[in-house]
């Protein structure tokens, strides 16, 4: 049977649909081959980390990184990852070389997935011979995954959020 709903959704982009001989709109450009895309997927794993996973190796308490906290004193003040450096991007080139180990790796972090400031941060670590990586999600995550966080006023925990963490701290994401 081929009987279309009235009420039926209709497509809302210009993206060919995905029935009949139209090619999809996730496969108009086609995946990479296996081992392009092995390649860049390991390129991404070199630069980035996860909220989930900094907060684990901070629980260690030998976490084998400097955790950099890359915005304002305001920023900072209002909340930020405990055992984090301050060190707001602009400072980079002139503080980075008295405050970080140039032998130890350096994850930084910024507010959350909508702000550069990681990105801009760790490009002046590279540049200073630093390895980097970026916490994706940012402080924003940090907090929405119910991880601790020191503010000017003291120690803070948050609810997890049931969008971005299991809700039991038991519980694994599975990822």
């Amino acid at each position: 049977m081929n009987q279309q709903l009235s009420a039926a959704p209709q497509p809302t982009s210009s993206a060919p649909a995905a029935t009949g001989d139209s090619p999809s709109a996730v496969l108009a450009v086609p995946p990479a081959p296996p081992a392009e895309a092995a390649a860049l997927l390991r390129a991404a794993l070199a630069r980035h980390t996860d909220v989930s996973d900094v907060a684990a190796d901070l629980a260690t308490g030998t976490p084998g990184f400097t955790l950099v906290d890359s915005r304002s004193t305001a920023a900072w003040d209002q909340g930020h990852v405990p055992g984090a450096v301050h060190l707001p991007t602009a400072s980079v080139p002139a503080l980075a070389g008295r405050l970080l180990d140039p032998a130890r790796p350096v994850v930084t972090y910024c507010w959350g997935p909508g702000c550069d400031g990681a990105t801009r941060a760790a490009l002046a670590l590279a540049e200073q011979g630093f390895r980097v990586k970026e916490m994706l999600g940012g402080f924003e995550y940090w907090v929405r995954e119910g991880f601790p966080y020191d503010t000017a006023d003291g120690p803070r925990t948050s609810v997890p959020d049931p969008l971005t963490a299991p809700l039991r701290a038991a519980d694994d994401c599975g990822c």
